[in-house]
């Protein structure tokens, strides 16, 4: 009786332990079906990233905003150095100190004219200087074209610009006449700028064979080669 009692006990067990088996195999099953859709969640939220950033991407680079901030910036920075190069007022005499010196070794035939601006604000110097050498002669000596630069000339406080200013061609022969000073005068103000000619002597000049380059921020060669 006793063995029949621990036999059915045994097969109690047995039968228990059997379920209990099943049991964890099928949630072993149940947990494998859970873990599966995080997986495919993983891919979607993957694929819908992609997507974005395949809808995104070109937005961000070319959408209407971005592109019309840049093409904004581009012409509002455009327009206004434009306006601040032509709305700066021009150089008047008042502005400017004119100097003259000899360039290269004689025989001295041009001069560097120097206008810098003595003023405490910008100024624009348009054109070239309006130079007469002599009393006798009122004629401006006429302006190279060629060196006329690409964009107006405009001068910070401090800030030099140039001209070069051809008096003679150095030969003997020439009309030439001692001058110790002559006069300048700027594009668009009639006030005449005395400048004293260079050296203890001044210089030597001939008005027919004078010749006077446009204002620029440095000397260029060719530009300003006559």
């Amino acid at each position: 009786m006793t063995a029949l009692f621990t036999r059915s006990t045994m097969l109690a067990v047995a039968g228990t332990a059997l379920a209990l088996s099943l049991t964890a195999c099928q949630s072993g099953k149940d947990g494998n079906a859970t873990a599966t859709p995080p997986t495919s969640v993983t891919a979607t939220a993957t694929d819908d990233a992609s997507e974005a950033a395949t809808t995104t991407g070109p937005a961000d680079a070319t959408g209407p905003g971005k592109s019309s901030e840049a093409a904004d910036s581009g012409t509002s920075g455009g327009s206004t150095g434009q306006q601040a190069s032509t709305s700066t007022p021009a150089c008047t005499a008042a502005d400017i100190t004119v100097t003259a010196a000899k360039q290269d070794g004689p025989p001295y035939t041009h001069l560097v004219l120097t206008a810098k601006n003595t003023s405490t604000h910008s100024c624009r110097l348009p054109g070239f200087p309006h130079v007469q050498l002599l009393e006798s002669h009122k004629q401006d000596v006429p302006a190279v074209a060629k060196s006329k630069p690409a964009a107006p000339v405009v001068l910070t406080a401090g800030a030099p610009a140039y001209a070069l200013l051809k008096v003679s061609n150095g030969g003997t022969d020439e009309d030439n006449e001692p001058v110790s000073a002559f006069s300048v005068t700027l594009e668009g103000d009639p006030t005449v700028i005395a400048v004293t000619a260079p050296g203890p002597d001044g210089i030597a000049a001939d008005p027919a064979q004078a010749l006077v380059g446009y204002w620029t921020p440095e000397l260029r060669n060719g530009a300003d080669d006559f």
